[in-house]
């Protein structure tokens, strides 16, 4: 896709921004995780893994990993003073038992009323894999959406209504992109934020559902998030 956008840093700091300090954070497994290498210093966050961790800590310097502490992507992290790990089922329960304030993940396709899917595809040899999104995405005060705008071959992932399975129906509150940040509302998608350089009519264009646009609309410059 040509045209002014934000790059995966940009969307992450963006991201970041909108974390309150002293949050209980989840981080979903690909772009999600951008998220938590760009968060101020000065906001204290606590990280949760869905397999099991609390006050995950940054990746480990190369070489100096432990093999058996991992996040749910399979990456090794570390833990922060006080952090701890512990059995699934203790970290399914705070994720259902609304204990999580902010999670972040990643989506296929996002409805215009907030469904979410993100775990299945119709994509032959692309196999599904829901893990702990569907209990993230009913379980967390507020889920936040990081995706690209578009898939790789110019089609919206932004719609009416979503084609693939989902994994939970409104309850998506806020989606960033390379394009935009849009907020999910009573009264339909409403545009807050879109790249400096990108006209309206061509993020409607890129968009399946109808956008309403914020007498606030502010630009984002590449680069400068």
């Amino acid at each position: 896709m040509s045209g002014p956008r934000l790059s995966l840093t940009d969307m992450a700091r963006r991201v970041a921004r909108d974390i309150p300090s002293g949050a209980y954070v989840n981080l979903g497994i690909g772009m999600p995780t951008l998220v938590g290498d760009v968060v101020s210093p000065e906001k204290e966050i606590v990280y949760h893994s869905e397999n099991g961790i609390l006050g995950m800590g940054p990746a480990p310097a190369p070489g100096e990993g432990d093999p058996e502490l991992i996040n749910a992507g399979k990456q090794p992290v570390t833990l922060v003073p006080g952090g701890s790990f512990f059995h699934h089922t203790d970290s399914f329960m705070m994720m259902r038992g609304g204990h999580i304030d902010v999670t972040v993940l990643g989506a296929f396709q996002v409805s215009e009323t907030g469904d979410l899917a993100n775990w299945a595809t119709d994509e032959v040899g692309y196999p599904p894999a829901v893990g702990g999104a569907m209990d993230l995405a009913v379980g967390a005060k507020r889920v936040l959406v990081l995706m690209t705008h578009t898939t790789k071959d110019g089609r919206p992932k932004i719609l009416p209504a979503c084609t693939f399975p989902l994994t939970a129906a409104a309850v998506v509150d806020r989606i960033y992109t390379e394009l935009a940040v849009i907020d999910v509302t009573a009264d339909g998608l409403v545009v807050r934020e879109i790249v400096a350089g990108l006209e309206r009519a061509e993020l409607q264009e890129r968009t399946g559902a109808q956008l309403r646009f914020a007498d606030d609309v502010v630009e984002l410059v590449p680069g400068a998030v």
